[in-house]
């Protein structure tokens, strides 16, 4: 999953603003450091509390990598919580109803994958299984 950031030059460092988030926008004094800081920001802007309400968009495929546009990668593990949150809430489900749906004891193991935790194989085949929004080729390209 990648999301792309215009890149501006100032006299004094770099800054960058991500172009499907709005708000997500950081700096730094070189280019390499500001792509570290874009990474950060995009996985800090994605990955948001369980009581919020809002659901970033999803990557824009028009944008095509440049000069003044970089393509920047989430953690994988951001992703995973990230596509499982945005799928569960595109369905309409709840927490509860996801965790019964992939055969869960409890909520608390759900609230962990959305969370992004480390996740199995046989685990990732539910999710493909109770989602079909959902693209383990996504969450990993």
């Amino acid at each position: 999953m990648k999301y792309h950031f215009k890149i501006h030059k100032e006299a004094d460092g770099f800054w960058a603003e991500c172009l499907e988030i709005p708000g997500c926008i950081t700096q730094a004094d070189s280019r390499g450091e500001l792509t570290v800081n874009m990474g950060d920001a995009l996985n800090t802007a994605i990955q948001e509390p369980e009581s919020s309400h809002y659901l970033a968009p999803l990557p824009d495929e028009s944008y095509k990598p440049s000069h003044s546009i970089a393509e920047i990668k989430v953690d994988p593990q951001v992703a995973l919580g990230f596509w499982l949150r945005y799928n569960r809430i595109k369905k309409g489900m709840t927490q509860e109803e996801a965790a019964k749906k992939l055969g869960m004891k409890n909520i608390f193991s759900y609230q962990r994958l959305e969370r992004g935790c480390n996740t199995t194989v046989a685990m990732l085949s539910k999710l493909v299984a109770a989602f079909p929004l959902f693209s383990v080729e996504s969450v990993f390209n």
